[in-house]
């Protein structure tokens, strides 16, 4: 997923500027950016794989754990080659977390969202009671039943969690948000770093008319993952535009063209620069993807969350409570309800304070260069 992959880009970059060796294991569709950030791409086989749908606990646990076994075998082969020194990988990676301890290499695990605690759930967080009904029930579990007894009869999976395989932690976790923004933060011990969001330089956009945009600009995105409803677009599009300014719509998957026509100064694509129009924007209108809100926040624009799904629902409520933005959900969207709620951001200052506040603080965090400075320090120390 982008939201799993991009965080880490510009770490290995940086480790790379730094003279390290780095390579990143990866399905076949992100291997051009990976390559880009200076690493040595390793394809897993089978090419690239669909999240389970729906993406409940048990169907998410049996997808990682069956990915492990059949993984696995060809991950340890190229990493006996490669003879790493530190191995981080994603906190739902448990294929990365047992072949560290296969090769007795450290681990690191990697946070592109919140980190998870009793006030943020794992979406995989469950028991051996919710399992045991689902295989009672016969809808799911002896598939993740199967695959855990593969994994503890051919590698030593000794250290991954029984059932919460979305939640793999090390001595060494690095998450990619501020402490400020962090639910519950105090309940994390030092092995959790709070780097803040990990942003760095990336492509020109030529063909982006940054010199034509009018303030205010109105910024709205539903990410790339979502195939959006059109109407759903076109209301944060008029909704937007009876504000003034210059209003920015990207569209992801959708057509621009089914949104019909749309006020000329509107500007649809299917895909903006967006850290370039998040530093112009004063208001972001966002699904509150963890990318999304940490590159908002650390540009100090409020935000009207309208979550789609995943732990969207519970940034939104981050973002609120913080004094950052407001919540819509997908059903209450009309064109009137986007010009109320985007209209207090833009005029109320208390929103724009707040998110100033947040801005202070990604910023501080670090960003890749302290997630760099937290790696070397860990594989030189042997300590988090």
């Amino acid at each position: 997923m982008h939201g799993r992959v991009n965080p880490t880009l510009p770490v290995v970059a940086e480790l790379v500027r730094r003279g390290h060796s780095v390579t990143y294991h990866t399905s076949p569709a992100f291997r051009g950016e990976v390559e880009a950030a200076g690493a040595r791409v390793l394809l897993y086989p089978g090419g690239d794989q669909a999240l389970p749908d729906p993406p409940t606990p048990i169907a998410l646990i049996e997808g990682l754990a069956g990915a492990a076994v059949r993984l696995l075998p060809s991950v340890l082969a190229d990493l006996r080659r490669v003879r790493p020194d530190l191995i981080v990988h994603d906190n739902a990676c448990p294929w990365g977390a047992v072949a560290a301890r296969e090769l007795k290499v450290p681990a690191a695990s990697s946070f592109t969202t919140f980190a998870f605690n009793r006030q943020v759930p794992s979406p995989t967080r469950g028991s051996w009671e919710l399992l045991a009904a689902a295989v009672t029930r016969g809808c799911g579990g002896l598939g993740y039943l199967r695959s855990r007894w593969g994994l503890r009869r051919r590698f030593d999976a000794g250290g991954l969690p029984w059932v919460d395989l979305g939640n793999i932690r090390q001595p060494l976790n690095l998450v990619y948000t501020s402490r400020a923004f962090q639910p519950g933060v105090e309940e994390f011990d030092r092995a959790y770093r709070f780097v803040g969001p990990s942003i760095g330089a990336r492509p020109d956009d030529p063909s982006f008319p940054a010199d034509r945009l009018r303030d205010p600009v109105l910024y709205a995105s539903l990410g790339t993952v979502f195939n959006a409803d059109p109407r759903l677009l076109r209301s944060f599009a008029t909704g937007l535009a009876s504000l003034g300014g210059s209003v920015i719509l990207s569209t992801g998957q959708t057509d621009p063209d089914a949104l019909g026509p749309l006020p000329d100064h509107v500007l649809a694509r299917r895909f903006v620069p967006q850290p370039e129009v998040l530093a112009r924007a004063a208001v972001f209108v966002t699904h509150g993807g963890m990318n999304s809100v940490n590159e908002a926040m650390y540009a100090g624009v409020p935000m009207l969350v309208v979550p789609q799904g995943a732990d969207q629902p519970m940034v939104a409520r981050r973002v609120v409570e913080l004094g950052a933005g407001l919540s819509l959900r997908t059903q209450d969207v009309t064109m009137g309800s986007v010009r109320s709620l985007a209209g207090r951001l833009l005029h109320d200052p208390r929103f724009r304070a707040a998110a100033g506040a947040l801005r202070v603080a990604q910023h501080e965090a670090g960003g890749y260069r302290r997630a760099a400075d937290e790696l070397e320090r860990y594989l030189r120390l042997g300590t988090a």
